[in-house]
């Protein structure tokens, strides 16, 4: 019989995409305010993997990848997700968004989106919101899965993801796990 236990904190991760540099640091101190520092951003990446967001959103596109200091528990993420939503809803301009903000999380097997699309692989967590099984941690590095974006599949990407995930071990061993949360879920 399995006993269960509270579960392991995660490092909460952001993808934000906009057509303007300026438009995705405004983003990012938005979500420092909610989310604490940031302990990681990418440099500006240009977004040339599918051309999906261009209709509403226009190009060149650019993105930004994020972790953030402090550490949560994964039951929160149908919460950051519905916030993130709320936050592109706010920069709505003309009926077009100007952000897309896709909040997940690293763990130390995987990596996990959010979104509010459910499909074979991507289990129901509460809200509408699904959580995507996006890459996995195997043999020393992330591997893609025939369902990843191709964004995630890049090999570049994943280097990124492994350097986050090399700071996120480093903190579970230097913090005690049993006192990460308080009761709300918040870490202490």
């Amino acid at each position: 019989m399995s006993r269960p236990a509270p579960a392991e904190p995660v490092k909460l991760i952001f993808s934000v995409l906009a057509v303007s540099p300026q438009r995705i640091r405004q983003t990012i101190e938005t979500l420092a305010s909610g989310y604490g520092q940031p302990d990681y951003v990418s440099p500006v990446l240009p977004f040339h993997y599918t051309d999906y967001y261009s209709p509403e959103m226009g190009g060149p596109l650019v993105r930004r990848f994020l972790s953030m200091e402090s550490l949560i528990c994964p039951d929160r993420l149908p919460d950051i997700k519905l916030a993130a939503n709320e936050m592109e809803t706010q920069s709505l301009e003309g009926g077009k968004r100007r952000i897309n903000i896709d909040p997940g999380y690293l763990a130390k097997p995987h990596l996990i989106l959010a979104t509010g699309k459910g499909y074979t692989h991507r289990p129901y967590l509460r809200d509408g919101i699904y959580a995507d099984l996006t890459l996995i941690y195997r043999k020393g590095r992330f591997h893609s899965l025939p369902w990843t974006y191709p964004d995630y599949a890049d090999a570049a990407q994943q280097k990124l993801f492994e350097a986050i995930r090399n700071r996120y071990l480093v903190q579970l061993k230097t913090e005690e796990a049993g006192h990460l949360f308080s009761v709300g879920g918040e870490r202490k």
